[in-house]
């Protein structure tokens, strides 16, 4: 059991303590008497603690709770540990992640959405305030050592920059000593824009070679926590481990994915009834639970079309691959706490998703998610697809499954992520490990719990405090309720009595097991119509948790009194944690001038240097919609050239200028589909020469194509069409790179570590004309290709 001691700890740092012994003239006088020098510690006992944090996973899907696919590990924590089935988050992933990571509601923290929906509004600035220190800054505080392996998608857009600030990052800002990630939504798990600390790196591996990114991040969290324990075994960690996975894309080796072949042939709503038989036989659900209803915006499986259902069955393979795959994983982890005879005194929680499962892969899944973030469905027919199948979790795919295998994995519960009205986008599969304190292993545990439960939970188990202030500031009381009482007693009272919901105007409210619901809006998807109701129009929904665990009876009509007691409560909890105003708007809230967050970039043009890569979308000019030009000052040298010059994008969409046998070329990539390229006449001649390509932009619309010209020295040199671009978006991942591209190349005539310029670059500069179409964004769309963004 973790002790107290007599320091002094809810004043972050700890205030130093000047020895009061009697000081000497000479250190060599017997009466020379000081204490020794001791390393800051937590209290005696306090455990190693470990959060697994999985990404878009739903409540249906583990094997651990009566799910299709196989967690091997997650049943390992199971069996002696517990399983919460009434674990909750806010349905969306940087909501959820600001959360768990300060113990306060998310929009306390600022992260009323994802932070490239940020606005000026205090719930939704996307900056967690310095009155709600992150768990991880309490316990290094306290002596542990820290550190964050994998996803973090809490840093303010305009701070992603090589700039920074680093305020908000995990390292140092976040409270971790060492960060080994990515920033942002998703990245390709093949070719992953990795950052340690603040630094990007590269892979060491290709895919070819066996890379991916959970293997890589999983080595690199192994090796952190051996080498802490060989130099400080007596100084606890405090590791926050986030995959990727399952996030699209749903990258996985083939040989996974082909282990599910058959397993999902009849379709989404036939496993949904073998799933919920499956968690009534675990006891996941309780007696008298109904399956809800599917929504009739939901297709079923049998209106499919019949030749787009083997591309639908190896989607849901894929998926199921994916996970098993990150699961295995984390049992390399654990395999690595158990050598280290550590895994038992090690408090591991195990979250099986920051929301339900995902619906962003529209109706029909996608080959590649930036197709339909980009609104070019019409690219992507049932031929289309079956021509990818093959591709679909290998590095030539950006792949997402259909809405309904989203639900189906949600089951028995309604809807999905980005519904947080509703448990489907917020009720989540937790597991609790740590046998040195959990006596009754394998147990169910099914009082009502979130995630901003979790910071409490931690601090009561390691026996620290909650603090008052930290570095100077006083701090806001952590929200959350600590778990700890449950370990003991599987019928104790339930502690955590309130909490509201809210995310993109969809809302609601529990309370003693009562819940009141209204979904505003359904999933931002293409085909879906939209609900147009105004905030005080929403139909409300109410639910007896104590007979409907699921939420599959509204009973609104026969408790009329009970409904307006929790829309009540609701408006006092939304008014004390930074809900208010509510916010459905669309295209304003990309608009960072209208939404009033900083915009890193402004202006018509914008120089770059070689030095420069890495740079995410919106940290560079927006060329989208309008002509533009690429100039650059370039040294050739006698032998000729070769490489990139700068280039935006990837595999799957994006554009560069660039050199192959000493012949500078331009090349637009559509959506990794086609590619467009426009080579000089001529070779470049050594020497330092003015390079440019202009794009004259067609007009009349949004993804309309274009000319492009070369010049060289002011002289053209060759020209060529586009027929169509990118409207919305290059990449969720990939960057603009001066001098080399990283992850992958947008033109595909070498691969990145082809790529680097070998001349010399003094600077490039982009300049954008005054055409732009961007004003014809439709609102709808723009809401959802921020939506999808997430």
């Amino acid at each position: 059991m973790t002790e107290r001691d007599d320091l002094q700890r809810t004043i972050l740092p700890i205030p130093d303590r000047r020895p009061t012994t009697v000081t000497t003239f000479d250190a060599k006088d017997p009466d020379t008497q000081f204490p020794p020098i001791r390393p800051l510690r937590p209290p005696a006992g306090a455990p190693n603690v470990l959060v697994i944090l999985l990404d878009d996973v739903g409540f249906g899907a583990s094997s651990a709770f009566g799910g299709p696919i196989a967690m091997p590990n997650a049943e390992r924590l199971a069996a002696s540990g517990l399983r919460y089935t009434r674990f909750h988050t806010t349905a969306m992933c940087s909501p959820t992640r600001a959360a768990l990571l300060s113990g306060r509601n998310h929009q306390t923290v600022g992260m009323g959405g994802i932070t490239e929906m940020a606005t000026s509004a205090p719930g939704t600035t996307s900056i967690r305030p310095n009155t709600c220190a992150p768990l991880a800054e309490i316990l290094k505080l306290n002596g542990f050592s820290t550190a964050q392996f994998g996803k973090c998608h809490e840093v303010p857009v305009w701070e992603t920059g090589p700039t920074g600030p680093f305020d908000h990052w995990p390292s140092p800002g976040g409270g971790f000593e060492y960060f080994y990630g990515f920033l942002g939504a998703e990245t390709n798990q093949y070719y992953p824009a990795i950052y340690e600390n603040t630094i990007p790196i590269e892979p060491e591996k290709t895919p070819e070679e066996g890379y991916h990114f959970m293997a890589d991040m999983t080595e690199k969290a192994i090796g952190w926590i051996q080498t802490e324990k060989a130099m400080t075994p007596d100084k606890p960690f405090f590791v926050y481990f986030a995959p990727g996975a399952t996030h699209a894309p749903h990258h996985v080796p083939k040989e996974w994915a082909d282990k599910y072949k058959g397993a999902f042939d009849d379709g989404w709503d036939a496993l949904r009834e073998r799933t919920f038989a499956r968690q009534k036989e675990l006891g996941i659900v309780p007696e008298g639970t109904d399956l809800t209803p599917r929504d009739p915006v939901m297709p079923a499986w049998a209106d499919m079309p019949e030749e787009l259902l083997p591309v639908l069955r190896r989607q849901a393979e894929v998926y199921a691959g994916y996970l098993e795959y990150a699961d295995h994983y984390v049992g390399e982890l654990l395999d690595a706490l158990e050598q280290l005879d550590i895994l038992d005194d090690t408090l591991i929680y195990y979250i099986i998703g920051d929301n339900g499962a995902s619906p962003e892969g529209t109706l029909n899944g996608t080959f590649s998610e930036i197709i339909s973030i980009n609104y070019r469905a019409d690219i992507e027919t049932p031929e289309f697809l079956a021509s990818k199948i093959d591709d679909l979790g290998g590095p030539d795919a950006y792949n997402h499954y259909a809405l309904g295998w989203a639900h189906a994995f949600c089951t028995p519960l309604q809807w999905t992520k980005q519904i947080a009205s509703h448990w489907g986008g917020t009720r989540n599969a937790t597991i609790v490990h740590w046998p040195a304190r959990i006596a009754e292993g394998g147990a169910l545990r099914e009082q009502f719990t979130h995630v901003i439960d979790v910071a409490a939970t931690v601090l009561e188990a390691v026996g620290v405090p909650e603090p008052s202030t930290v570095n100077g500031v006083t701090q806001e009381p952590l929200h959350g309720t600590s778990m700890l009482y449950t370990f003991d007693d599987p019928a104790a009272p339930e502690r955590h009595e309130t909490q509201y919901f809210e995310l993109l105007g969809n809302r609601g409210i529990y309370h003693k097991g009562w819940s009141a619901v209204t979904l505003h809006r359904y999933p931002g998807l293409p085909g879906i119509t939209q609900l147009t109701t105004g905030f005080d129009d929403d139909r409300w929904e109410l639910y007896d948790g104590a007979s409907d665990w699921s939420q599959a009876h509204d009973v609104s009509a026969e408790h009329p009194e009970r409904l307006a007691e929790l829309q009540r409560l609701f408006l006092l909890q939304a008014d004390r944690y930074n809900v208010f105003p509510l916010d459905d708007r669309k295209a304003e809230r990309l608009n960072a001038t209208i939404a009033g967050r900083p915009e890193l970039i402004t202006g018509t043009t914008q120089t770059l240097f070689p030095a420069m890569r890495r740079l995410a979308e919106n940290t560079v000019l927006n060329i989208k919609n309008r002509s533009f030009s690429v100039t650059a000052q370039v040294t050739i040298p006698d032998r000729g050239v070769t490489g990139t010059i700068v280039a935006q994008g990837g595999r799957f969409g994006g554009w560069a200028l660039y050199t192959v046998e000493n012949t500078l070329c331009f090349c637009y990539n559509v959506l990794g589909v086609d590619w467009y390229r426009t080579r000089a006449g001529r070779p470049l001649p050594p020497g330092t020469h003015q390079v440019r390509s202009e794009f004259d932009y067609d007009g009349g619309g949004l993804g309309k194509g274009g000319t492009v010209t070369l010049y060289v020295d002011g002289e053209a040199v060759g020209s060529g069409r586009v027929e169509a671009t990118h409207p919305f978006i290059f990449s969720g991942d990939e960057t603009t790179d001066v001098g080399a591209e990283t992850a992958t190349t947008v033109s595909g005539d070498y691969d990145a570590r082809g790529s680097r310029f070998t001349g010399a670059i003094a600077w490039v500069r982009l300049d954008v004309g005054d055409d732009s179409h961007d004003h014809l964004v439709d609102p709808e769309h723009a809401y959802h290709i921020a939506l999808l963004r997430q």
